[in-house]
């Protein structure tokens, strides 16, 4: 098996647990821990608070310690078990810990996955720009898969989800102790405490463009796990609707919810025209409006008449998240000095999928709970209501956000 083909597998396995549990985890929660709006919310808050400083920690004994791939094998050792305890968990207030520490080692092996193929695709000789993102997306068939085979499977609403995640993890597990060599760089001088945790890339917001950016990075970072923690729950309410029950949408509603995933492959294609053409500013801003129309659509349509509707906002969905973290990464690329580019990078990460996470799962479970009564969940104003949120972003975004487009350079970067 030749190198590409190994990290290929690689990538696959490490998306293929997260799509086995991610997407059905908030409907088995309702209809099987009778949790609460809140409380899922929160477990799913549970992944933006561990990316606050385990992606750092790990990075920082894969940098100094030990081999990258062996860090990545510890991590998702330890997660299966994690995972293998999730499925025997029968509350809502042990699930929500269990996930926070299953997110506290799988969390930092999205970033490791990523080292271990660069370092092993540079020791090979062979260019990562143009050989990783052919890798890359077969995490995203991975995680498709994933939720494919649980839902045709039955495996949505019990606890078969967590075993499979927890089979996948142990195989990639013993799959990266495999992996060639990733030995830590030797260094030329030592890193500061601040540099290790790559805290020296807040002198960004001194300036007031990136203050603003990384305020609304926070912001729209909130909405990315709305869907995943509420979106089959809300096909699954369809159910007890008689003219509904027997639909597609509710039967197989991780499929469904799988267009999101294989739209995100389609409009990754499309972001370098976007962004020669529109510039980061323009681009990001179509990426908020896209929100508007992702929860919007949710509230006009159903799993009957209306399924056009939910697909044509599975469909945008892919715009929506591409645009956003792909242009904003970009924008962070351009505007770091190069010594603190990497520690950048890290810090949008944890404004968007940790505080901004964090803060969406809270306050989405809040806003559901609110509009649930004996039970039962008002889903056209709980998804207007986050459409209104994103439809004040954006709003707010283009007259707050300064920034003049430079096609050269945005060309070069990309470039780059």
């Amino acid at each position: 098996m030749n190198i590409k083909t190994r990290l290929i597998v690689m990538n696959f396995l490490e998306f293929f647990i997260w799509g086995s549990w991610l997407i059905s985890l908030g409907g088995y929660m309702f209809s099987s821990l009778h949790a609460t709006g809140a409380e899922i919310g929160l477990t799913y808050g549970t992944m933006g608070l561990a990316s606050l400083f385990m992606p750092a920690l790990m990075g920082i004994i894969a940098d100094r310690w030990i081999n990258a791939e062996k860090v990545l094998g510890v991590c998702h050792l330890l997660g299966a078990g994690l995972l293998f305890w999730a499925s025997k968990v029968d509350n809502p207030t042990t699930m929500y810990w269990v996930i926070l520490l299953n997110s506290m080692f799988f969390m930092p092996t999205i970033a490791l996955n990523n080292t271990v193929s660069y370092i092993t695709l540079e020791k090979k000789g062979i260019d990562i720009v143009s050989a990783f993102p052919p890798i890359r997306v077969w995490g995203t068939v991975g995680f498709i898969v994933a939720v494919w085979v649980v839902d045709l499977l039955g495996w949505t609403l019990n606890s078969m989800q967590f075993i499979v995640a927890a089979t996948a993890a142990v195989l990639l597990a013993i799959y990266s102790f495999s992996m060639p060599s990733c030995i830590p760089a030797k260094r030329n001088k030592k890193l500061s405490l601040t540099e290790s945790f790559g805290l020296d890339a807040l002198v960004l917001f001194k300036r007031k463009k990136m203050a603003i950016f990384f305020l609304f990075a926070m912001l729209l970072g909130a909405a990315l796990q709305i869907t995943n923690a509420f979106g089959k729950p809300f096909l699954d309410d369809f159910g007890t609707i008689a003219a509904y029950k027997d639909t597609f949408g509710v039967k197989h509603s991780n499929i469904l919810i799988s267009i999101s995933q294989i739209s995100e492959t389609l409009f990754i294609l499309a972001i370098p025209f976007f962004l020669k053409r529109f510039g980061i500013k323009i681009v990001m801003l179509i990426s908020i409006i896209a929100w508007v129309f992702r929860f919007g659509l949710f509230a006009v349509g159903n799993p009957g008449a209306g399924l056009w509707l939910l697909i044509l906002s599975m469909i945008i969905y892919g715009m929506a998240f591409d645009f956003f973290n792909i242009s904003g990464s970009l924008f962070v690329e351009r505007e770091a000095e190069p010594k603190i580019r990497a520690s950048a990078q890290g810090l949008f990460m944890v404004m968007t999928n940790g505080v901004g996470a964090y803060l969406g799962g809270w306050l989405s479970g809040l806003v559901v709970d609110y509009f649930t009564v004996d039970g039962v969940r008002n889903w056209n104003n709980i998804w207007f209501s986050f459409a209104g949120y994103a439809l004040v972003l954006a709003v707010f975004f283009p007259l707050i956000f300064n920034y003049k487009h430079d096609r050269k350079a945005t060309i070069d970067a990309i470039a780059h």
